[in-house]
């Protein structure tokens, strides 16, 4: 077991205190917020009651929750009760604080973990970078000089500073995965609808996942099991039978179909990239040859068709009255997808019920497929060029590129850390993708290349 599974045994054993262990985790974030700028918002007071309940409910004699004193943070796009939901924004800065925390959250607290705060991300979502003009860039611990990844890039920082051992993120086009890949934690964008989404700002609402981060590839499974719920208030959230991932996770990956993409994810990735995939199927006994992903290129195109044409008309009240309060970075794409032709968003619409189908019929052969997380590792703050596959591309925009494609199709997918050669001691993760509604089998491969040393953390000092 890595540092939280262990602490939550503790915990649940009576050896460690969960008030200990959240002001460990204050003491941490206090130390080094400042280098990494993770937190939006705090809510020290409220963790410490929610410690001390599980403190006395332990020495009443009562029985704990799964995740019992488990501190965490959230995407500033979770409602918190009392805080103003910003999503990252400065136009919701004058809304009204959340009457209610958002379903997620109050899941995790019924499981007994312990929110610590809200997390920065890009203005509504929309980004890959979090190079955020109104609250700061977040870093990346492992070189702050560079991006953390985004959206959810605070919820990627956050873990791998060592801050807290879980947080939840939302993912329309790679928004979990990215960060993961780039700050080197694990991370789970599950199947589209298998997580309620009520309590949350939405970006893309046809698109738009919410899953968590964690520190080991176990803790993901166990917090994700915390998680599941299926929510009648929720017209997005399938209600499917509670799938229990960490049983099934513990049965290893014997007998499961392993496959690699090729193609467009062999393609569009730097050899670093490449790396860690094949490690990562080496590891798990992948076959040969590369599996082909269908129409991969036109899934993004569509996606990002549907992406600014539904985020564009979200905002476009505010983008008419006040558009100088937008992020610079995405005020121009929130705009033009206001102005796109009706006509190229129902063909998008339409492609994707045929690409679903297509997708979908590789897995009557593979159980899992993998394909790097990013092209590349973390660039720079304020990169705006790299270069891919001999070609010189915009940099923000194609940190996701082997991302968009997965989710349009609804998949789950987990992010495997892994620390491949020639990127300067920097991570890039790889994408660990099931059917639809298998999100156990996915976590059962993540923790397989955790068992076998290809995935894992790399703590920071500072």
């Amino acid at each position: 077991m890595t540092g939280a599974l262990d602490k939550l045994a503790a915990v649940a054993a009576g050896e460690l205190e969960a008030a200990d262990w959240l002001e460990a985790c204050i003491a941490r974030i206090e130390a080094t917020d400042g280098k990494v700028n993770a937190f939006t918002g705090r809510t020290f007071e409220r963790a410490r009651r929610e410690a001390a309940a599980i403190d006395a409910r332990r020495a009443r004699g009562g029985a704990l929750p799964p995740l019992a004193g488990l501190p965490y943070a959230v995407k500033n796009l979770f409602d918190i009760e009392g805080l103003t939901t910003l999503a990252g924004s400065k136009v919701n800065r004058t809304h009204a604080p959340a009457s209610a925390d958002a379903v997620l959250v109050q899941r995790l607290r019924e499981a007994g973990a312990v929110l610590v705060g809200a997390l920065n991300m890009d203005e509504y979502a929309y980004g890959f970078t979090t190079e955020n003009t109104h609250y700061g860039p977040a870093h990346n611990p492992h070189d702050p000089t560079r991006i953390a990844g985004g959206s959810s890039g605070g919820s990627g920082a956050a873990l791998a500073a060592g801050q807290v051992p879980a947080t939840l993120g939302s993912d329309t086009n790679g928004s979990i995965r990215v960060p993961a890949s780039l700050c080197g934690v694990w991370g789970l964008k599950p199947t589209f609808g298998r997580l309620s989404r009520r309590g949350t700002y939405p970006f893309v609402h046809s698109i738009d996942h919410l899953g968590p981060f964690a520190d080991s590839a176990g803790l993901l499974a166990r917090v994700y099991d915390a998680l599941q719920y299926p929510d009648a208030r929720d017209p997005g959230c399938h209600a499917l039978a509670i799938q229990p991932a960490a049983a099934r996770a513990a049965q290893g990956v014997q007998g499961l179909r392993i496959g690699v993409l090729g193609g467009y994810f062999h393609d569009n990735a730097s050899e670093p990239a490449r790396e860690a995939v094949r490690a990562a199927a080496q590891a798990l006994g992948a076959a040969a040859p590369p599996v082909e992903w269908p129409d991969a290129l036109l899934g993004r195109i569509s996606a990002f068709i549907i992406t600014a044409a539904e985020g564009g008309s979200l905002h476009l009240e505010d983008l008419r009255a006040r558009a100088d309060d937008f992020e610079p970075l995405s005020v121009d794409r929130f705009i033009a997808g206001a102005l796109q032709p009706a006509h190229w968003v129902a063909r998008a619409q339409r492609f994707r019920r045929l690409y679903r189908d297509r997708v979908n019929a590789l897995f009557q052969d593979w159980d899992i497929l993998l394909a790097p997380a990013t092209p590349f590792a973390a660039p720079a703050i304020g990169t705006e060029w790299v270069e891919i596959g001999g070609a010189r591309v915009p940099s923000r925009a194609s940190v996701g590129m082997l991302t968009q494609p997965i989710s349009f199709a609804g998949c789950p997918v987990v992010a495997a850390p892994c620390w491949p050669a020639g990127t300067g001691g920097l991570p890039i993760g790889v994408q660990v993708i099931a059917a639809p509604w298998r999100e156990d089998l996915a976590l059962a491969a993540a923790a397989a290349l955790e068992a076998a040393g290809v995935s894992h953390l790399k703590p920071v000092t500072f």
